[in-house]
């Protein structure tokens, strides 16, 4: 089937905005040629790709499915132009990243301002998600390459893992638990205390989930929440026991909170630059990756 790529590229604008107009606006066409382009499109697939009522625009089932092709392809041909506008002396061009909030402020921040001093023009675009749904922004094109916690079971063979930095999970408590202080203490007997954790679908939890199954122990947290900022806050004030990484245990963190022996050796984990294999970065995100792996 040979169906002109304008007519995809018109189908992505209005997919990704859910609205004639605006993707009329976006492509500099009028919306009435939006509408037949959508209308054509439909009439070679033989689909209908959305559904129409006078106060909104929805996917149907058969255009999520296309879109879930469209738009990585749509995203390639993207990034080529600016690769192809970018100069060797990166002055100009942009790089867009994918990373959670707690990888930003701990680890990439010093990168962004070392990275912003030497080429000032080149615009550095982060998308905060946790590490497993970045992943899925890499999958679909959204952004340049990310960087995450590993090991991360959404990371397939498709994409190419740089490691630079490892880590260790900790438990810290706040001085209500002082009976821990300078004690070794098992995972059992950590069971006997309420524990805060990040929630579920983060690859965190996974890792700490499997500590404890591996252990042969069944782990049921008390509070489960969507930011470490939060667990550290909360051990501060005595609430329970939190599994943080170590890099984020500052020298002042440390007097309110302190980190627990544990008997059980937890295993380490990594931090790494994450991309597409197929997909070749550009030179300013090539630049940005030898900032992070050099250290």
């Amino acid at each position: 089937m040979n169906i002109n790529f304008e007519l995809y590229k018109v189908f992505y604008y209005v997919a990704t905005t859910l609205s004639f107009s605006k993707a009329s606006t976006k492509l500099f066409i009028s919306q009435s040629a939006v509408s037949q382009s959508i209308k054509t499109l439909e009439k070679n697939l033989n689909t209908t790709l959305f559904n129409r009522n006078t106060k909104r625009v929805t996917l149907t089932h058969e255009g999520e499915l296309l879109l879930q092709h469209v738009e990585p392809a749509i995203n390639l041909i993207h990034n080529g132009e600016n690769n192809i506008m970018e100069t060797k002396a990166l002055n100009q061009g942009k790089i867009h990243i994918g990373a959670s909030d707690t990888i930003c402020k701990y680890i990439l921040l010093p990168y962004f301002k070392k990275f912003h001093s030497r080429y000032p023009n080149i615009h550095l675009q982060v998308t905060n998600r946790t590490s497993i749904r970045c992943v899925d922004l890499l999958k679909q094109g959204n952004v340049d390459f990310i960087v995450t916690n590993i090991p991360n079971n959404n990371i397939d063979d498709s994409m190419e893992v740089i490691e630079f930095l490892e880590f260790q999970d900790v438990f810290i408590a706040g001085n209500d638990f002082a009976e821990l202080r300078n004690k070794f203490v098992s995972l059992k007997e950590l069971l006997k205390y309420p524990l805060l954790m990040l929630e579920k679908n983060t690859t965190t939890s996974q890792y700490i989930y499997n500590v404890f199954k591996d252990n042969g122990l069944s782990l049921s947290p008390e509070i489960e929440l969507t930011s470490i900022e939060l667990l550290v806050e909360l051990a501060k004030i005595n609430l329970g026991i939190s599994l943080v990484p170590d890099y984020c245990l500052q020298d002042n963190l440390l007097e309110d909170v302190f980190p627990l022996e544990i008997n059980e050796k937890l295993p380490r984990r990594g931090l790494a630059v994450v991309m597409k294999r197929d997909i070749p970065l550009s030179i300013a995100g090539k630049k940005f990756v030898e900032f992070i792996s050099r250290g």
